[in-house]
């Protein structure tokens, strides 16, 4: 599975995301987009971790927390048929 992290900072590293994550378990993958034309992150990032089970726990107390003075959004990402990551957004 992968992780969604959404209303992220511009100011967030891959190192940052990794040390917030790496409490929840081993981290395989971080991957911050940037804006092909500016090279500016996009705010918003994806993580993978060893673990599922250890993801399921990252999502459930880290959805809503403040971090870097924003609310996260973490959701689960559900894979594009092109293979790369998106969110699965729940209903309003």
């Amino acid at each position: 599975m992968t992780i969604y992290i959404g209303n992220l900072s511009y100011r967030a590293t891959e190192d940052d995301l990794k040390e917030v994550f790496a409490e929840y378990g081993a981290v395989k993958r971080v991957a911050l987009p940037t804006d092909r034309e500016t090279g500016r992150m996009r705010g918003f990032a994806f993580v993978e971790l060893e673990e599922e089970t250890h993801e399921d726990v990252a999502i459930a107390e880290l959805d809503g927390a403040e971090w870097m003075g924003r609310q996260l959004k973490v959701n689960k990402a559900k894979p594009k048929e092109d293979g790369r990551a998106v969110v699965k957004r729940a209903s309003a």
